[in-house]
């Protein structure tokens, strides 16, 4: 008579228990991580609520946040999308002459004012895209950065920019004819408000159904291609969103500043954006927002000290975290804490 068989059979776990198992792993330290950004980014607000009041001077703290919503602008088309723009001062600075312009010798409120050098940038933008958004790599980029040489060249050229004097004294007016916002604490918070609202738009546009496609197209864009979607129509809405939010801070920059000139629309502004979003950390949110206030800082508090050499500074310390921080300085402290979690 052959033996009952044993019962007590080995343990094991099926396969889709393991898996279960490791998607729920998986979820519990994805929404451990997203809990400790959402912290960090409120961190980040209180420190900027209370920055004015910490003789910190207002008027840097403009500066950086309008380069910190330049930078989200660009790191929209480089970090999601994966064009790269040699041109992007473009389109900031023809909105900060348009805003200027209107404010100083057209009498408009600032508000319209900022709406209509946005809109110009977009209508712009829209306008380069359709010539180069066909263009990959650096064919793309050549033809951003062709644009962008005539657009300066305008800017030169035309009596109403003031040519190489720009456009000074622009005055800031009433917030809906009610705010002052010739008071630096009234403007400073204006120019925070605006900044998270672009934030927060830049974050949900990455989330969104549209933020995935783009993902997609920059990760492999023959098999986007192959998946049905028009590619081209996906970029090209990319660039015009990022060229309007460009044209926003530019906008922004010259109400609170008081001024527009050449700087704003030259070549090298362009390149100052690429290294604030590689220093940063490309295709990160907070990336940026932390290489803005970086290179601003660093041009604002340095160059009264070691004049020209402040380029040089900068530029060492782009080497550095080319060689040491390849993924920039968010995107090497994410994949630390990656590391870290996965122990």
């Amino acid at each position: 008579m052959s033996a009952p068989a044993s019962s007590s059979a080995p343990s094991s776990t099926s396969p889709s228990t393991a898996a279960s198992a490791s998607s729920t792993g998986v979820s519990a330290s994805a929404a451990t991580t997203s809990s400790h950004g959402r912290k960090l980014w409120l961190v980040g607000l209180v420190l900027l609520l209370i920055a004015p009041f910490a003789h910190v001077y207002p008027v840097f703290l403009m500066s950086a946040l309008c380069f910190a919503i330049f930078a989200c602008a660009f790191n929209l088309l480089l970090g999601y999308t994966g064009l790269l723009s040699f041109g992007h001062a473009a389109f900031m600075g023809s909105a900060a002459y348009v805003t200027g312009w209107l404010v100083r010798s057209a009498g408009w409120s600032p508000e319209a004012a900022v709406l209509a050098g946005t809109l110009g940038a977009a209508v712009l933008g829209l306008l380069v895209g359709l010539v180069g958004i066909r263009r990959q790599g650096i064919y793309f980029a050549m033809v951003t950065l062709a644009m962008a040489q005539m657009i300066y060249f305008i800017c030169l050229q035309v009596p109403y920019t003031g040519g190489e004097d720009g456009l000074q004294g622009v005055p800031r007016g009433k917030l809906l004819g009610l705010l002052p916002l010739d008071n630096d604490l009234v403007m400073y918070f204006v120019v925070l408000a605006i900044f998270v609202a672009v934030f927060l738009g830049v974050v949900r546009i990455v989330y969104s159904p549209y933020g995935q496609v783009l993902k997609a197209i920059r990760e492999n864009e023959p098999r986007a291609i192959s998946l049905g979607y028009d590619v081209d129509r996906y970029k090209l809405l990319a660039f015009v969103l990022s060229t309007a939010i460009a044209g926003l801070a530019g906008s922004v920059k010259t109400v609170a500043l008081g001024f527009a000139t050449l700087s704003d629309v030259h070549w090298s502004l362009s390149g100052e954006v690429v290294l604030m979003t590689l220093l940063g950390g490309m295709g990160t949110f907070a990336g940026p927002v932390v290489g803005a206030f970086t290179i601003t800082g660093l041009q604002f508090f340095l160059a009264d000290q070691v004049g020209s050499w402040v380029t040089v500074i900068i530029g060492a310390i782009f080497v550095f975290c080319v060689i040491a921080f390849r993924k920039g300085i968010v995107g090497e402290l994410l994949a630390w804490q990656q590391r870290r979690q996965a122990k």
